[in-house]
């Protein structure tokens, strides 16, 4: 007789748990219970999927039927409830950052080691249509040996559309933690590990007012860089050149290109799972849009998630690790360095490329 899948944990009903929740279900994973600071979230996500039970962090940790638990806190709390749930027992997936410093994120992974238990975090868009056929593009040799990228993410902060803003000006957000993990997962996943950083930050607002509902008119203090621009030498011997900003209007930039020794290729948004893929070969005319040739075209937060707990029941290494994001972390926290110190700073992590996603697959199958 087979064993019964893992039951799943949710902790964090905020405004990002609603895709994660809508998506396990089309996995066909049980959430056995949510739990959320504010109890009546919880509640009201468990009546909205039909999650038997709504209850406190605690209480959920102390459910012996749940297996692995799902974090969708703020960032700053994504480690202490990863160590809480590790304690319990149970492997943790988290949305990203897997932490906001590399030694709480490496205390994240001693545990779960320690305990033979897993760690996996957001984001999983790198296992996306768009970015799985830039991955077999490049793997492929279709633009020949890569010798550089660009990646750029840049717009005027979150207070103008999120409900609860304040905590990407807090410790633990500004846009390299906040998004640059998508950037950076994407360029590892395709190019490999980061050897060496350098780079310069600022603040150039040190208080923000928020214009979204309900919150309108509060005011932020920031605590972190808005501006963060950097040079990042991988592994491979590609340079590339790093852009995140929560300081600017407007922008006509490529969200990420990968320039090899034999073409160009346009990547699609990171943040996202589906494409557009362009490409430009030394012998084009033009740039020419690629067919997107695996699934997950569509929103599938949850998919890094479903792919650990079936790599659980296979008894094989998941693609959405916590090495893959303690590496992301540990580049992004150099940066910050880098600009404060003035130097370049080496890369003491490294992490292996995830296995892409086998061909022929269909939406909400795992290979």
């Amino acid at each position: 007789m087979a064993n019964p899948r893992p039951k799943l944990g949710v902790i964090g009903c905020g405004n990002i748990s609603g895709i994660y929740l809508q998506n396990l279900a089309k996995f066909g994973l049980e959430v056995a219970a949510c739990a959320d600071l504010d109890r009546a979230k919880a509640e009201a996500r468990a009546k909205e999927f039909g999650i038997r039970r709504s209850c406190s962090t605690e209480e959920l940790l102390e459910d012996p039927e749940i297996a692995v638990v799902v974090n969708l806190t703020v960032p700053k709390a994504h480690a202490p409830v990863a160590l809480a749930a590790l304690r319990a027992g149970k492997s943790v997936y988290g949305e990203k950052p897997l932490a906001v410093t590399r030694a709480e994120g490496k205390k994240v992974l001693d545990a779960a080691k320690r305990r033979k238990l897993r760690v996996g975090s957001a984001p999983d868009t790198f296992l996306g249509a768009g970015l799985q056929t830039c991955r077999k593009l490049v793997d492929g040799g279709a633009i020949g040996e890569p010798v550089a990228a660009v990646a750029f993410m840049t717009c005027h902060g979150h207070e103008s559309w999120h409900p609860d803003p304040e905590f990407y000006y807090e410790k633990g957000g500004g846009p390299v933690l906040d998004m640059g993990p998508y950037y950076l997962t994407a360029l590892v996943s395709i190019l490999g590990p980061v050897r060496r950083v350098t780079g310069s930050a600022r603040i150039s607002f040190p208080e923000r007012t928020i214009t979204s509902e309900p919150k309108k008119g509060k005011r932020i203090r920031v605590e972190v860089p808005t501006h963060v621009a950097g040079v990042l030498d991988f592994a491979c011997g590609a340079v590339v050149t790093l852009v995140m900003s929560f300081d600017v209007w407007a922008a006509n930039l490529p969200r990420i290109e990968i320039y090899g020794s034999e073409g160009s290729l346009a990547v699609p948004d990171p943040n996202c799972f589906g494409g557009p893929v362009r490409i430009r070969r030394a012998q084009d005319a033009d740039w020419s849009e690629l067919p997107v040739t695996r699934p997950y075209a569509e929103n599938s937060r949850g998919l890094g998630v479903a792919d650990m707990v079936r790599s659980m029941e296979a008894k094989r290494p998941h693609r959405a690790s916590g090495e893959l994001a303690y590496h992301v972390l540990d580049v992004m926290e150099s940066l910050h360095v880098a600009s404060r110190q003035g130097r370049h700073v080496k890369i003491a992590s490294t992490c292996e490329r995830p296995r892409p996603l086998p061909e022929g697959l269909k939406d909400w199958e795992l290979d």
